[in-house]
């Protein structure tokens, strides 16, 4: 587990700090460089040791003493360097001596330190403890030699191989110090993986080195830390050669340092105390680096030297990782074994891939020397050698196989330390720059050979890359994906590896990217891995896979390139049927559709199940039917039973949305359905398809297509003929399957829109049973087939409503169960909705039904309910309004009954008329009101009956003597006298004698003729007209009406209103104003300019009732002549 405490991670910090200051330090040092440098790198090397020591799962008890140790190592070594650092005094031979003996000791003490790391702190990882263990042991061995005097004096003549060395010139070395430019052309660095005999190196001049991926010890995969670092770094070489060594060995790989017998002594002695490479245990991440700097190659001025390997910079940076040190280390890795002259065609000055020969001898690029040649377009043209200046008398190029094999092996050595290099400096990861130039490394190897693609697989960069598709870098991110799809790229294996040590789920992640380049990059990755064979699956299965896929799709406008590569996945992951079915839950039905069309029997089987299971939108279906209604219809018609449920699944999922009716319809499935129904028999098939068919069929009838137009069978019988009533009416009365019932009747409601099918149908209802059928089904335990049944005996009351009433009343339970419910009141169902307006629809005046009502004292339920739903307001159901019509239409069919005693006593005994009067204004439904002012219609028409002038009683002793006027006047207020009623003339009340002014309903009725519903205005005018009746005292009417402005309301109808029956209402009452009123209403009257055009346009327009009306009201105000001969003018 990482350690947390502050101070030990304080030690850490100080320490890396401190090692850094000494690597930095060395470059300040002029004396004993070799042996500094050296230090410096076993300084180095402990890195990632140390890091490792902190980032442990498994921290061993001896750290922090371990740590502390090396901590004091390092700060002595740092006060070694400095007393040797150049801004100080110079120090003697016999000081140097002994600084370079304790430096010595400290690198040995160090080592020791990591012999103590436990083996347990690796975790397993057996090539982090080799490394540790053969640094430790190299370290421990360590042996740095002073060099005499005179070799110091002479150094000063050497390339200065430091970070920022100053020359100091002489006058004296004036002669050797003009050879330093040839010197410093000469400088290699090699990096060998160390072997038992040092001779061996010579032998391996241009021999092929053994691939990473091929070595028996080597592991395929690796998880790449920081702690590999020593391995890599512990075999630093470095030499010098005379310019004669390169241009005597033009073709030979230089691993060694060679001694020749023309070299100055001293150079030589110099090179023979070159740190030596110790025999120890083979590197498990051998990286063999030489770097080569010629003026002769055009590629040498950009190699980096030594400093650049070992320099570390103290950068600050908020991430806590020794990473952050280590920002140049891809720099060493561009050339890893030195580049030859010969490699280099002329032309191009770059390293050539089909190396051939001209009559000149020199070697060439095929393509360059032939574009050479194609300048000199004559046959007669001399052509010269482009560099000899030879004139070639024939153009054949041979191709120099020798050179080209050698290339050839050249790279791939050179490609495999690369790749391993890359590897290092990914797993560091210390800058930007670093990984990028790694990635962009590895994408140029992976692209010349495919081999290279294993070799990357194989050596653990795999993870690094998958964890750089996170990085907060936007092109890492990007170069991180692109790498990943060329190692996916035509290898079937590899994109097995990438995706299982991918989480699919962030590739995703990367696809709603707001960067173009990341999604690019992803949708390019994701494409190349569902190309494979087995990973299509796996990729749909991944949560948000197809539904992302599907919206980049079809957002071709806002990025083009996006929605093809998205469409290009998608069709790679159709091999996989369960990724179709999510394509078409999403919305993508395409696939479905193509596989439901042209697949096999199997295929099409399932695609329509599917089809039936996934829920689709309304465009959905709409496609469906444009484009699979063929072959659905095929299905159905075949004989394979499964096949034909799941066609039915799938057609009566597209005919639930109307608009699809016609498409169906035209494709010919009103047929195929009346067949199923009508002329299939159950021996036929194993599947019943009648309750699947009516289903269909009533989907396709609800939509409202023509009726008349729709043939359902070659015989010339139609859907509205007789043929389909008396068979759907049949299997009514038949069946016992409550889907197939409500979708019979559903067919039968569908059919009563038609007048011909309306005839036919209500003619069976009324000489068969069918009716006893219908009411039966009411109270049926399946409230869905209830309510249908009950939906069409509603549509069927206006044509046979008497014969229905009869026929309730005669059924045991009812009508009383259609108001009576179990359910709560405060929770209205459909079922008592749909009940009690069949009650208020069937005929008002059928008095069986309603002293039927009467006798089941279903009033007070009925209005206990109203009281509770004005209370509640009509929003605790959708159904509130329906239920309250009906309960109010069922009080109003009282109303059309008054004669009959009983009916009139329940009438005075709940007072309806106070009931009404608060219904018209206390509800929002107009067809609340409308009810309700005809309820107060048909009670004020009753009044003159009840109004009766009071009766007063004489006594005997009042006939025979006349008592004083005092006492009499007296005794007469004694007594109480009935007030009488103004316009009936005698006593009256809302509650016995529905008096409309008693109980202040006239006011509430001028309101209502404000109605924009004509219905509503209509009844509110009727109302009122019962007082304005012959049999009324019209005077006292008129004059009450003319104290509530009630002539105005009148006008104001007949300017917004055009029906005929509103204006004879309105004409008439306005004719009882201008007889009845005097002066005041004419004159209000004939102030209206507006009137006279109305009055007119009746006159001509209306019928004789309202002509004549307007005609009367025209002669009141003069405006046409008065046939009488007495001219009277008002």
């Amino acid at each position: 587990m990482s350690i947390d405490n502050t101070a030990f991670t304080g030690l850490f910090e100080s320490l890396l700090a401190d090692i850094t200051a000494v690597t930095e330090s060395v470059e300040c040092i002029e004396v004993e460089q070799e042996s500094f440098f050296e230090a410096g790198c076993y300084l180095y090397r402990v890195f990632p040791v140390i890091m490792e020591l902190k980032y442990t799962e498994k921290t061993p008890k001896n750290a922090t003493e371990i740590l502390e140790t090396i901590s004091q190592n390092v700060n002595l070594a740092k006060d070694l360097v400095g007393d040797c650092d150049k801004n100080n005094q110079p120090v003697s031979d016999s000081e140097l001596g002994s600084i370079i003996g304790q430096l010595e000791g400290v690198i040995k003490d160090i080592g020791e330190c990591l012999c103590l790391i436990p083996s347990a702190t690796f975790g397993g990882k057996g090539y982090a403890e080799t490394a540790v263990r053969s640094l430790s042991e190299e370290m421990q061995n360590v042996h740095f030699k002073v060099k005499r005097p005179q070799e110091l004096q002479t150094k000063e003549l050497e390339p200065q191989i430091s970070f920022a060395a100053e020359q100091h010139k002489k006058s004296k070395m004036a002669t050797e110090s003009s050879q330093m430019p040839q010197l410093t052309q000469n400088i290699r660095i090699e990096v060998k993986q160390p072997q038992p005999q040092p001779q061996e190196l010579r032998t391996k001049e241009l021999k092929p080195q053994t691939s990473f991926a091929t070595e028996p010890h080597k592991k395929s995969k690796w998880e790449i830390g920081s702690s590999e670092m020593p391995q890599l770094m512990q075999n630093v070489h470095i030499e010098v050669k005379q310019p004669e060594d390169l241009r005597t060995k033009e073709l030979e790989p230089q691993m060694s340092s060679t001694k020749e017998p023309h070299k100055k002594s001293k150079m030589a002695t110099e090179s023979s105390h070159m740190p030596q490479l110790m025999p120890m245990e083979s590197d498990l991440y051998s990286v063999n680096v030489e770097v080569s700097v010629s003026t002769e190659s055009s590629q040498a001025s950009n190699m980096p030297c030594l400093n650049d390997f070992l320099k570390i910079t103290n950068q600050k940076s908020q991430n806590e990782n020794v990473n952050k040190f280590l920002p140049t280390l891809p720099q060493v890795a561009h050339y890893i074994e030195p580049m030859y002259d010969t490699f280099f065609c002329p032309l191009t000055k770059q390293i050539m891939d089909d190396p051939v020969t001209i009559e000149s001898g020199v070697t060439y690029e095929r393509k360059a020397i032939m574009e050479w040649f194609e300048t000199f377009s004559h046959l007669e043209d001399i052509i010269p050698c482009p560099t000899t200046g030879m004139k070639l008398t024939s153009r054949v190029l041979s191709t120099n196989v020798a050179l080209k094999t050698t290339i050839e092996q050249w790279k791939d050595r050179n490609e495999a330390a690369r790749i391993k290099v890359a590897r290092v400096a990914l797993s560091l990861a210390s800058s930007d720059n670093m990984i990028l130039e790694a990635i962009t490394d590895l994408q140029h190897i992976c692209k010349r050979k495919q081999n290279n693609k294993v070799q990357v697989l194989s050596v653990g960069i795999l993870p690094l890359l998958i964890k750089l598709i996170r990085y907060k870098n936007r092109d890492v991110r990007c170069g991180a994906l692109e790498l990943l799809r060329q190692l996916a790229e035509e290898d079937n294996e590899g994109k097995e590896m990438i995706a299982n040590a991918m989480d699919l789920s962030t590739l995703l992640e990367l696809l709603s990217s707001s960067h173009q380049s990341v999604r690019h990059a992803s949708l390019l990755l994701l494409l190349e891995l569902s190309r494979g064979q087995a990973l299509g699956e796996k990729i749909g299965s991944a949560a948000g896979a197809i539904l992302i896929l599907i919206r980049i799709k079809y957002n071709h406008q806002v990025d083009p390139f996006a929605s093809q590569k998205a469409d290009e996945i998608l069709k790679n992951l159709e091999r996989f049927r369960d990724n179709i079915k999510q394509m078409a839950e999403y919305g993508f039905l395409d696939p479905l559709l193509n596989h439901l069309t042209v697949g096999s029997k199997e295929v099409q089987m399932e695609m329509a199940s599917y089809l039936g299971e996934i829920i689709l939108g309304n465009d959905g279906k709409t496609y469906v039917a444009e484009r699979a209604s063929p072959s659905l219809f095929k299905m159905v018609q075949s004989g394979n039973t499964i096949i034909r449920k799941a066609a039915f699944k799938a057609l009566a999922q597209i005919s639930s949305h109307h608009p699809n009716a016609r498409i169906l319809v035209e494709a010919g499935i009103v047929q195929i359905m009346a067949e199923e129904m009508f002329a299939r028999r159950i021996y036929d098939d194993p599947m019943n398809s009648k309750k699947e068919a009516a289903a269909i069929l009533a989907n396709i009838l609800e939509s409202g297509v023509e009726h008349d137009s729709i043939q359902v069978n070659p015989h010339g019988h139609w859907i509205s003929s007789d043929y389909v009533v008396y068979n759907i009416i049949c299997m009514l009365k038949n069946s016992t399957a409550h889907e197939f019932d409500i979708n019979l009747i559903r067919i039968l409601l569908c059919l009563t829109k038609s007048p011909k099918s309306m005839a036919t149908i209500v003619s069976v209802v009324n000489d068969t049973e069918a009716s006893y059928t219908l009411i039966e089904l009411i109270n049926t335990q399946h409230e869905q087939l209830g309510i249908a049944a009950i939906k069409l005996l509603i549509t069927l009351a206006s044509h046979v409503g008497n014969t229905l009433a009869e026929r309730l009343c005669k059924t045991r339970g009812q009508p009383e169960s259609l108001i009576e419910s179990q359910t709560e009141t405060n929770h209205i169902t459909e079922k008592q909705a749909v009940s009690a307006k069949f009650l208020a629809k069937l005929p008002q005046q059928n008095l069986t039904l309603n002293l039927a009502l009467l006798h089941r004292n279903v009033v007070p339920t009925i209005l206990q309910r109203i009281i509770l739903i004005q209370r509640s307001g009509i929003r605790t159901s959708r159904h509130a309004t329906v239920y309250l019509e009906g309960l109010v239409g069922i009080l109003v069919r009282f109303t059309t009954t008054l004669y009959e005693p009983q009916i009139l006593f329940l009438a005075k005994a709940h007072n309806l008329t106070s009931v009404f009067t608060e219904l018209l204004t206390k509800t929002s439904s107009d067809e609340v009101q409308r009810l309700s002012a005809t309820g107060l219609e048909k009670l004020s028409l009753e009044s003159i009956k009840l109004s009766k002038p009071p009766k007063i009683k004489k006594t005997k002793l009042t006939n025979l003597f006349h008592l004083p006027k005092l006492l009499s006047s007296s005794s007469s207020k004694r007594r109480k006298i009935p007030l009488l009623c103004p316009v009936h003339r005698g006593v009256c009340s809302s509650e016995t004698t529905f008096c409309l002014v008693d109980a202040n309903a006239v006011e509430r009725l001028l309101a209502c003729l404000d109605h924009e519903n004509n219905e509503v205005v209509e009844a509110s005018l009727a109302a009122i007209c019962t007082l304005l009746d012959d049999n009324v005292d019209v005077h006292m009417s008129v004059s009450l009406l003319s104290e509530v402005n009630a002539i105005q309301h009148i006008l104001n109808v007949v300017k917004e209103h055009r029906q005929e029956g509103l204006w004879q209402k309105s004409f008439w009452m306005i004719e009882k104003f201008l007889v009845k009123g005097g002066n005041k209403s004419a004159s209000d009257i004939s102030r209206d300019r507006l009137l006279p055009a109305s009055l007119v346009s009746a006159f001509h327009h209306g019928n004789g009732s309202t002509r004549q009306i307007a005609e009367n009201i025209l002669r009141h105000l003069n405006r046409m002549p008065n046939t009488s001969t007495s001219y009277y003018t008002m």
